[in-house]
Order: C-alpha cells, then sequence, then structure tokens
C-alpha cells in the first residue's frame, strides 16, 4: 500500500461540524471514508493555525487515495490537500536507480 499525508482545514460549516462531534467523532468518520476504500487511517492529529488536521493513511492505489479526497473536499466541510509519501526503503529504491535526464540547454 501507498502512504500518503492527508492536509485539510475546516470551513466555517466543518468547523461547526467538529465542535459538534469533537475529535472522536471526526476520527471515527475518517476511519470509516478511509476504510471504505480500502485504506487504513495510521494516525490523526489536529493543529490549528492555517491547517486544522494531519493524517497518514496507507491506501491500496493512487484511485482510492483521489475517491478519498474527491468525496472529502466535494463535502464542503474542509479543503485538503494529499500528498503521496515515502519511507526509507522508498528512497532507498529510487536512489538506487539511474534516470536519464538532459538539462534545458544541454
Amino acid at each position: 500500500m501507498a502512504k500518503y499525508l492527508i492536509i485539510g482545514s475546516y470551513t466555517a460549516e466543518g468547523a461547526k461540524g467538529v465542535l459538534k462531534e469533537g475529535g472522536s467523532g471526526r476520527r471515527q468518520a475518517a476511519t470509516q471514508a478511509v476504510e471504505s476504500v480500502g485504506g487504513k487511517l495510521e494516525s490523526l492529529y489536529w493543529g490549528f493555525g492555517a491547517d486544522d488536521f494531519y493524517a497518514t493513511v496507507d491506501f491500496p492505489s493512487h484511485a482510492a487515495a483521489a475517491a478519498a479526497a474527491l468525496k472529502i473536499g466535494s463535502s464542503g466541510s474542509s479543503r485538503v490537500r494529499t500528498i503521496p509519501i515515502l519511507t526509507a526503503e522508498d528512497l532507498d529504491a529510487a536512489a538506487k536507480m539511474s534516470p536519464t535526464f538532459r538539462p534545458p540547454g544541454a
């Protein structure tokens, strides 16, 4: 499974929902959403400032990650950024590859 970092911020309507449900209710809803497309919620944290929540999620495919992001974003309750993230092993494998590249103008 591929790992993703989901960073989001609530709209005013979404913040009202969090006040009503609390963090436990939102964690339960996030777990259900992720699992419904075959994924696993690894962690979910909240902050304050420009971003309101941070989640690390394992999804079985980019399509599953996109489906979850589309569903969350289309609800109007929050805006999300979904970022594919790499493990140390992923980076090790990438470091062993030798792509061919010609810089612009070279």
